[in-house]
């Protein structure tokens, strides 16, 4: 490992020393938040999962309706069925925090009138094949749009995972040996440099002793 280019001085090496243990502090931390995250990563994931799956059969079966409807009514009464919706929805869009990651959350909410029937169209010229169609897609929506948040927050947790692990292991196996190998190099320079002037001191010593003699 190279050592920095530094003087060897005690006011460097104490600084490096108090650079090593914030080093070695903040590694720890980042370590400790990229397990944490981690963790949630991997359960985000299994409920993505599971999510997604359920999803994907609803929409399958809520197609296999709308082929049924389609192949019993004309294309034009199915147009006029589903031309009208009778009902609102109202989507908030925010940020919220997840180990300093700021990820979507997403809001929904469904305006209903009392009086006003959920499908947009007349019972007595459409078939139960679009009813169960209808039926099914409403309840996928908040679903998907819940699908929608936790994919994303899984992509971005995975590019915070990713920046993190790089940082402790530029800590782990660059800086941090790095410097505690500087710091040994320092001291053995300081420890020679010492032994340099003691060993001066001591012949000084011995020729004032001879001279006075």
């Amino acid at each position: 490992m190279a050592i920095m280019n530094v003087n060897p001085t005690r006011m460097e090496l104490s600084r490096l020393k108090k650079r090593l243990q914030v080093a070695v502090r903040g590694h720890k931390l980042l370590k400790d938040k990229r397990d944490e995250m981690m963790r949630q990563f991997i359960d985000l994931v299994k409920e993505n999962k599971e999510l997604r799956e359920s999803v994907e059969r609803d929409l399958i079966a809520a197609q296999k309706n709308f082929v049924m409807a389609r192949a019993i009514m004309s294309p034009e009464m199915l147009e006029e069925a589903i031309m009208y919706p009778t009902r609102q929805v109202e989507i908030k869009a925010a940020k919220k925090n997840i180990m300093s990651v700021d990820v979507p959350s997403i809001e929904y909410e469904e305006k209903k009138q009392e009086d006003i029937s959920p499908y947009p169209y007349s019972f007595a010229s459409t078939s139960a094949e679009l009813d169960d169609a209808i039926v099914t897609l409403s309840g996928i929506l908040p679903r998907m749009l819940e699908l929608a948040e936790k994919e994303k927050t899984c992509q971005m947790l995975a590019d915070e995972i990713e920046k993190t692990r790089r940082r402790v292991n530029a800590l782990e196996y660059v800086m941090i040996p790095q410097m505690q190998e500087t710091i040994r190099y320092i001291t053995m320079k300081l420890d020679e440099n010492e032994r340099g002037s003691r060993t001066r001191l001591m012949k000084v010593k011995d020729m004032v002793n001879e001279r006075d003699a």
